[in-house]
């Protein structure tokens, strides 16, 4: 038990460094908040709101803009 319960702060611990790592990243380069779906990067109109979902999973709803790529963001939240 004690091992499995050193692994998952271990985790979490990770967790919490990327997340950190993320932000300083965006911070540092003046870089935007995107959305990566595996092959393109969307960049999102709203850079506050994904702030406190940095490095997780998220659902995005809005509309796209092909053109720029962009998304015009009515709601972000974390994906199940």
């Amino acid at each position: 038990m004690r091992i499995e319960a050193g692994e998952a702060e271990l985790a979490a611990s990770t967790a919490e460094v990327a997340v950190i790592g993320v932000r300083a990243c965006i911070s540092a380069h003046s870089a935007s908040y995107v959305l990566y779906d595996g092959k393109d990067a969307y960049t999102l109109s709203d850079q506050e709101a994904p702030e406190k979902f940095a490095g997780q999973k998220v659902t995005v709803v809005g509309a796209l803009d092909a053109n720029t790529k962009t998304i015009k963001v009515e709601s972000i939240t974390a994906a199940n």
